[in-house]
């Protein structure tokens, strides 16, 4: 066999193993929040939760209102965080879901976001359990692709929920930009979720990786999962605002994608 015919056939092997390597991700959901201005979201996609304090101190009321969440018309979804007196809070604000409407096993989920900013501010792109109503949580797990403190710009953190590992103790790390901040443009926050590991990343920089022997309990994460997408205020997370946060803030979304 000539030389070249074996340099040929061996960088055909190395292609073909590249090729096999690669993941290959399949388009099943998605939302480019296209409408007109002050339209609510999707009623297909989305739902709202109306109410104050899911469980972790926050102060604002959330609402169903499109002073809260809308379109602006351009390709964007708006959470619009705002000072107000409001149902006996001082706050508003918005969170939505796909519980009962769309959830999946498995994937690679992701969304295009400009985030707010501020003391006391606290948006989140976030997944529950679908089963969170049968067996509660934090059996249900929880999968928060991105949490955010408004006091702290260039940082978000990424994070896992399961029974023995929930609250102020989940599998967790932070990613940091460098002289640069979430919100002052858009970045890609994602994770890719099979069934024996869990993978973070920001604009597709991969920083995190959570395995299913990691957590100290059981793994939670083989059955379906829907979305959520919201801006809290205050909480345990990230302390009150202060004298300095300025109001309104709001959390841009491009779109929600989802691949398997």
């Amino acid at each position: 066999m000539s030389k070249n015919i074996l340099i040929i056939i061996l960088f055909g092997l190395l292609v073909s193993c590249n090729e096999s390597d690669e993941k290959k991700w399949t388009l099943v959901w998605e939302d480019n929040f296209d409408g007109d201005a002050g339209q609510l979201p999707n009623p297909q996609y989305w739902k709202f939760d109306v109410g104050t304090d899911w469980g972790n101190r926050q102060l604002e009321y959330d609402t169903d209102r499109s002073e809260n969440v809308s379109l602006d018309g351009e390709g964007n979804l708006l959470i619009i965080a705002r000072e107000e007196q409001y149902e006996g809070q001082n706050y508003t604000s918005g969170r939505i879901k796909t519980q009962d409407l769309f959830d999946f096993t498995y994937g690679r989920v992701e969304a295009r976001i400009k985030l707010p900013w501020g003391q006391g501010i606290w948006p989140a792109f976030w997944m529950l359990g679908a089963n969170i109503t049968d067996v509660g949580w934090p059996q249900c797990g929880e999968i928060d692709i991105m949490e955010y403190r408004g006091q702290e710009p260039s940082r978000i953190h990424g994070s896992l929920h399961g029974p023995g590992y929930s609250g102020g103790s989940p599998i967790t790390s932070k990613y940091d930009l460098f002289n640069a901040r979430f919100d002052t443009d858009y970045y890609l926050f994602a994770v890719e979720w099979e069934s024996d590991e869990i993978r973070y990343y920001v604009n597709d920089d991969h920083y995190l990786t959570i395995k299913n022997n990691e957590p100290p309990g059981e793994w939670v994460f083989d059955d379906p999962f829907f979305i959520i997408l919201n801006v809290a205020v205050g909480g345990t997370f990230v302390g009150n605002p202060n004298e300095n946060t300025v109001f309104p803030q709001t959390m841009y979304v491009d779109y929600v994608r989802v691949y398997q």
